[in-house]
């Protein structure tokens, strides 16, 4: 660091935004990410150790990827540098890495690169990193908002260690923004601010996960506040101008949380999308966990399309994959794209009553023995005991079918499925009932010649 540094640094501690001064120094300071930095894991220990290997931070905005960095330049021996891939170009790569092999040459002193937003780099400025990342003469810290594994290039991703950030819960940003308002040095304590609770929680909850919006939003919430003289009050309506965003009446834990996913399910359940994309808008509007959401969208593919549409599982399920993958705010097209297609589908509830009149005759009723033809034929001694005597393997029959007990004595008139008449379904369940048609008029007295 040099006397420019020294000076640029002290005018942003004092005059910086918010966010700037309050950003952690080291990682005790450090909030979340506790499978990441948490106590003994490899990066905490690398960092600590100054012993960092080439890696690469992934994660949303606000979630710590920059910070992280920070805090490697603070306790690092090494030589730190931090660029930006939005406003470095090749030429200027290639001159810090010959400034790095000079360094590493003449003072034997090693450089950590730092670039910011690295997928923002093309293939020929990620492929100018390479001989240096190889050669040792930089040990590369990127950071991305994109997955890697689709943006950086492989030659990279395989000499690093790749590092996934979540966006923090609401908790941590809550611990943020209760740290700032108590910080006198570099937070808002000074200010002498009185801050209402739904205020607070507004703040916090339209962050989305975001420890710099929050902290943006509380700075200018302080900004908005008027004073009496001796407080500034933040009210909801001065922390809903500060956020740009009106608040919802919609508690996490409370009744207006499950009444707008009641209403959601109902909505797609009642196949009318644009009610379904009212209410996905409003959970996402209001700061709802996409994961939340997504999974409630995977039990109704089984519990509400069921067979009439098998591929609405994997819809919800590949919609699942992208809010991990692509993470808001662009997940909600994938979100939006799979809640129209569960909406739009054919309906059936035949897997929830199956399974429903199935484990209730397991809970209440008795439990009788496995038929021997049904029991496990397989190890040493099973056929002395009778095991598999009699069954009838079906894929000799003709469909694939044999008529043959299948459920314990006492529960063969069972009957738990029951085909729905929609979609896909209806053209199974035809087929079943065709081929026990033909089993029980003549298919069952063996296999074919």
């Amino acid at each position: 660091m040099d006397l420019f540094d020294s000076v640029r640094e002290d005018i942003e501690a004092r005059e910086g935004p918010l966010a700037l001064r309050m950003r952690p120094r080291d990682l005790e300071e450090f909030i979340g990410q506790h499978e990441v930095v948490g106590e003994g894991t490899y990066l905490r220990k690398a960092i600590e150790e100054d012993r960092l290997l080439t890696a690469i931070l992934w994660g949303p905005p606000g979630s710590g990827k920059t910070t992280l960095a920070q805090i490697v330049a603070n306790v690092t021996h090494a030589y730190f540098q931090q660029i930006s891939a939005v406003t470095s170009g090749v030429a200027e790569v290639r001159k810090l890495l010959g400034e790095a092999e000079d360094r590493l040459a003449m003072q034997g002193r090693k450089t950590i690169l730092f670039i910011d937003e690295i997928h923002r780099f093309n293939k020929a400025q990620q492929d100018a990193l390479l001989p240096a990342v190889e050669k040792g003469v930089i040990t590369l810290i990127g950071a991305t908002t994109e997955n890697p594994y689709f943006e950086v290039n492989s030659a990279l991703v395989s000499r690093s260690k790749i590092f996934r950030l979540n966006p923090l819960t609401s908790d941590e940003v809550r611990t943020i923004v209760d740290r700032a308002l108590a910080d006198a040095e570099r937070g808002l304590k000074d200010l002498h601010l009185d801050i209402d609770e739904d205020a607070r929680e507004h703040i916090i909850q339209t962050a989305g996960g975001d420890a710099r919006v929050a902290l943006n939003t509380l700075e200018a919430a302080a900004l908005l506040a008027e004073s009496d003289g001796t407080m500034r009050r933040v009210n909801l309506k001065v922390a809903e101008e500060a956020a740009q965003r009106k608040a919802l009446l919609y508690d996490k834990s409370g009744d207006a949380h499950y009444d707008t996913v009641s209403s959601f399910i109902k909505s797609m359940r009642g196949s009318d999308p644009d009610a379904a994309l009212y209410w996905l808008a409003r959970m996402l509007y209001a700061g709802e966990d996409p994961r939340f959401i997504v999974r409630r969208m995977i039990i109704f593919a089984s519990e509400d399309v069921g067979l009439a549409d098998s591929e609405a599982l994997l819809v919800a399920t590949a919609a699942a994959r992208a809010v991990e993958f692509v993470g808001l705010p662009e997940c909600q097209l994938n979100l939006a794209h799979a809640v129209l297609y569960l909406t739009l589908a054919p309906k059936s509830n035949s897997a929830i009553t199956g399974i429903m009149a199935a484990r209730k005759e397991a809970e209440e009723g008795a439990t009788p023995p496995i038929p021997p033809h049904l029991r496990d034929s397989h190890y040493p001694g099973a056929k002395v005991l009778g095991h598999g005597t009699g069954y009838l393997y079906p894929h000799s029959y003709p469909g694939h079918y044999v008529k043959q007990t299948y459920l314990p004595e006492g529960l063969e008139d069972r009957t738990y499925y029951r085909p729905g008449s929609e979609g896909r379904e209806a053209e199974i369940g035809s087929k079943w009932r065709e081929a026990k048609r033909i089993a029980e008029h003549g298919g069952d007295e063996g296999p074919p010649a």
